[in-house]
Parts: C-alpha cells; structure tokens; sequence
C-alpha cells in the first residue's frame, strides 16, 4: 500500500553518542580550554523509497549529518548548550539535501565544571522545517 496524502509518514533515523569537542559554555575557561559533547539527533523524513530500493541515494547518509555536527561543534562559540543545540537543528534544517522535516537535538555536557556534581547536563529541543 502507499501512502495517500492524508498518510502521515513518521519515520526517522536515530543517531546517537556523536562526540565533539568545542568550546561551549558559560565560563570563560570553557571557551578556551573546551571539552568534550554528545550530539544525539532524531531525524524525521520520509523512508518510504529507501525501504523499497535499498539504495543509499534514496536515503540520507549518516556520514553527511555526522560531520556536519562534529564540524559545527569544533567552530561554535556560544555561552549556553541552548544556543548550540539550536544552531544545530536551524543548520541541518536549513540544508535542503537532508531533506529532513523535523529534527529533535539532544546536547549532554558530560563533565559539566560545577563542583560536587558528577553528573551530565543534557539540553534537548526540537524543530521543524518551515
């Protein structure tokens, strides 16, 4: 059966643990020492050509998306996760050969310099192509 068009496609492509190191963050040391990040995205578009032809152009290629992240990640230099985190998903949004339509990003700062605290600080938004 194909989709008619009152089918909502809800497909997606998970990636997840991308790691970068930027200078993100709040206090200045941060800004110039840097540190490490993860990146997991959601990425929602239509799957429906690639289940059936089992051909990488008729898909998106993860390679493209993870370097465009890790690359966007080197060069940022924003105070807070919530500038970076939406600097991610209006950049891939903005690409029309990703061909996504929504995007949810997730940024962890996972050794985030606040003392006596051991854990991770994550930042997750999401976004839709307009």
């Amino acid at each position: 059966m194909y989709p008619t068009p009152y089918t909502q496609i809800m497909d997606f492509i998970c990636l997840t643990g991308i790691r970068c190191y930027g200078y993100v963050g709040y206090l200045s040391e941060e800004q110039v020492l840097g540190q490490w990040f993860e990146v997991d995205l959601k990425l929602y578009l239509d799957l429906t050509k690639a289940s059936r032809s089992d051909a990488i152009t008729d898909t998106l290629d993860y390679r493209h998306i993870i370097n465009f992240v890790q690359d966007l990640v080197k060069t940022a230099r924003f105070a807070l996760l919530e500038k970076l985190a939406g600097a991610i998903a209006e950049a891939i949004l903005a690409t029309d050969n990703f061909l996504i339509s929504q995007i949810q990003v997730i940024v962890t700062k996972p050794n985030a310099p606040i003392p006596d605290f051991g854990g991770r600080i994550s930042i997750q938004i999401t976004r839709y192509r307009e």
